[in-house]
């Protein structure tokens, strides 16, 4: 099995709406895209790192390029599920266009989408990330002088559960019965185990929490970490920063809230030699001092480009709730969604270029 041969040949319809595409503004804000990334480099990686295409039986494979380009109009344009990604596809000729599709060629199935996603490993799109955040750096960008972290909540995809009836199901699930569904075959859905409670506000929140860095100048997502909500904050500091270096510059300047302060954090940014953006916070016997308090509002004029991120993606990718009962697609929702929040991003910053 090899992969289908997607070359564009064009019908009487695509030349007929030859000049409608000229005005068509989708068309446009995707050709910004397709300028600012080199897409050979991102295949070359998905070539390596995606398991399908090598047998010599069954039927050809979709390129996992064309691929990962549909999972990125679903980010892009807000649609909600796999079926309705095939759906627009098939309809919309901006669509087509940005895939390299005739009018003629249909999209794939709404459940190939679905097995690209459980093929693909966290660590393969990581790489993918890195190679477009480099290349945005050898266009000029400084992308990780200063990064700001931070972590917000996510609503689970199941409706919550108390701890007491969330364990009796983690237990019944590590069981053989537990794993198949009334007929005894292997269950295709289940309900999300992986999330857990905590408090917010004196609020209760059952779900997940996304980790994010974010650099401070142009805003570029630089790393996200999905965890249960009940994960602290401050633990994932160094990760975070790890995960934000795609260039060979140092970070130089870390930015956090209060929730990241303590000893562990500033001992680490010391060691690697990075300037501590981070909020202080009172404690018993130690109010907080003037400059302290100056120091605070200063930080928090920087730090603001996260929080950005996280609501731009709450308004536009319904961000604020899990799309996927496992943790695991989830944290790879994350991590298409960061790569398409950059490549919007960088086709706005290089556009006058």
């Amino acid at each position: 099995m090899g992969f289908k041969n997607m070359k564009t040949n064009f019908t009487f319809a695509d030349i007929s709406l030859f000049n409608s595409m000229e005005k068509n503004r989708a068309i446009k804000r995707m050709e910004q895209i397709n300028v600012v990334v080199d897409w050979s480099r991102i295949e070359s990686l998905l070539m390596r790192n995606y398991p399908v295409g090598k047998s010599f039986e069954g039927n050809d494979a979709y390129p996992p390029l064309l691929l990962m380009k549909c999972l990125l109009l679903q980010q892009w344009f807000k649609i909600d599920s796999d079926p309705e990604l095939e759906t627009q596809i098939n309809d919309r000729t901006s669509f087509k266009k940005f895939l390299g599709l005739s009018l003629d060629d249909t999209s794939p199935d709404h459940s190939t989408f679905s097995r690209f996603r459980g093929r693909f490993s966290k660590d393969a799109m990581r790489k993918i990330n890195h190679e477009l955040l480099s290349q945005f750096a050898a266009k000029g960008l400084t992308i990780n002088e200063g990064i700001a972290i931070d972590a917000r909540l996510v609503q689970s995809a199941s409706h919550p559960l108390s701890n007491e009836r969330l364990q009796k199901e983690k237990t019944k699930r590590d069981t053989p019965e537990g794993k198949v569904d009334k007929n005894g075959k292997a269950l295709k859905f289940s309900r999300d185990l992986e999330s857990d409670w905590t408090i917010k506000n004196d609020v209760a929140h059952f779900g997940l929490k996304e980790h994010a860095s974010v650099d401070t100048r142009y805003g570029f997502v630089l790393a996200t970490e999905m965890t249960p909500a009940s994960h602290h904050d401050s633990p994932y500091l160094p990760l975070c920063v790890a995960g934000s270096c795609h260039t060979k510059e140092p970070i130089k300047k870390v930015f956090a809230d209060k929730g990241y302060f303590g000893k562990p954090n500033r001992e680490f940014l010391a060691l690697n030699k990075i300037e501590d953006g981070i909020m202080r916070k009172a404690t018993t016997g130690n109010e907080l001092t003037e400059y302290e308090t100056a120091r605070n509002k200063a930080i928090s004029k920087v730090r603001y480009i996260v929080e950005q991120y996280f609501g731009l993606s709450h308004l536009y990718n319904k961000a604020y709730r899990a799309r996927f009962p496992k943790l695991i697609k989830n944290a790879l929702d994350a991590l298409f969604r960061q790569m398409a929040f950059n490549l919007f991003r960088a086709s706005r910053i290089l556009k006058p270029a």
